[in-house]
């Protein structure tokens, strides 16, 4: 159990470490707006320069868990407030080291951003992937690690539960409303004086910078769906078929009594599951065994339990 935790708050540091490296060197000096907290940073920044991105994030990270607590009625857990605590100190941290002066770091310039020799303002494109991969990665480490970054998912509950929306559309809701302020401010320079003929685009590759984020964290989260779930309608030849499973596959299945709809016909059910490799094998012996058999193959999102993975325990639930 201690092992687990120590991995887990190690697991939760690196992931706000490359969190917090997404944005000093792919984000924030090409003011891409990744939505939800950190997104918001960046366009306030944009605003008042002499604040670091990281110091903005404080300011509205720690008042969202705080009213979380009292508008959801969930506790902030350790490693959630770890992450509020050390993502931005990183990123603050990051910035000053990577910047020659105070000018240069209040404007992020990135033609000094490590001397400009990771100058990619002519290849926005690029600073976006790298920046929303890194980003989703470090963000999909933390919630691995039974953590949250808080944020935007807090003002998507918080609007959710008041307001009686779907969560979903609460939380895109939030992060198009970051980005249209991102197209205010950056794109069209309100409250700055301050916006390039084609700066509007930076809107397109804040969308493009969402997408990959969450992909990342998906892939990172989930895996790349290798668990298959597979459900295994049969009439005959059950001890045949209960041998190879257990014995060739080395796998258990679940027995469910069923019976079919129109024929009225007993049958059983197996439900089980399997690699994503193994599907091939599987189907091919069984319709060997049943050559009736009936199969249902489905991406399995995530198995806990025997021989897979562990049941969180009470302790390690975090706000969501």
């Amino acid at each position: 159990m201690y092992r687990r935790q120590l991995l887990d708050y190690a697991g939760v540091l690196f992931g706000s470490f490359l969190v917090a490296v997404a944005l000093v060197f792919f984000i924030n000096p090409y003011k891409i707006v990744p939505g939800g907290v950190y997104g918001t940073s960046i366009v306030l920044h944009t605003l008042v320069p002499s604040i670091q991105v990281g110091t903005f994030t404080y300011m509205i990270a720690i008042p969202l868990l705080i009213a979380s607590y009292f508008l959801i009625g969930k506790g902030i857990g350790v490693k959630t407030m770890m992450v509020t605590l050390v993502a931005p100190l990183f990123m603050n941290i990051i910035t000053s080291l990577v910047y020659p002066d105070t000018e240069s770091m209040q404007q992020l310039d990135p033609a000094r951003l490590v001397d400009g020799r990771l100058n990619l303002s002519n290849d926005l494109m690029l600073a976006t992937i790298m920046g929303g991969v890194l980003l989703g990665v470090g963000e999909g480490l933390i919630v691995r690690c039974r953590a949250t970054s808080g944020g935007s998912d807090i003002v998507g509950l918080i609007i959710s539960k008041y307001l009686h929306v779907k969560f979903a559309w609460a939380l895109m809701a939030t992060d198009m409303t970051v980005v249209f302020f991102g197209l205010l401010v950056i794109g069209m320079g309100m409250g700055t004086g301050h916006s390039g003929s084609n700066s509007w685009l930076l809107t397109c590759y804040s969308l493009i910078c969402i997408y990959v984020i969450s992909k990342s964290i998906s892939f990172v989260v989930s895996g790349s769906k290798n668990n298959k779930l597979l459900f295994i309608v049969t009439q005959g030849n059950h001890e045949e078929m209960q041998q190879f499973i257990l014995k060739r596959l080395d796998r258990t299945a679940t027995v469910i009594p069923t019976h079919g709809l129109y024929s009225g016909i007993k049958q059983e059910t197996l439900m089980m599951v399997a690699q994503r490799h193994e599907v091939d094998t599987i189907t091919k012996t069984i319709a060997e065994i049943d050559p009736g058999v009936f199969v249902i193959v489905t991406d399995s999102y995530d198995i806990y339990g025997n021989r897979w993975k562990d049941f969180p325990e009470k302790s390690d639930l975090q706000l969501y």
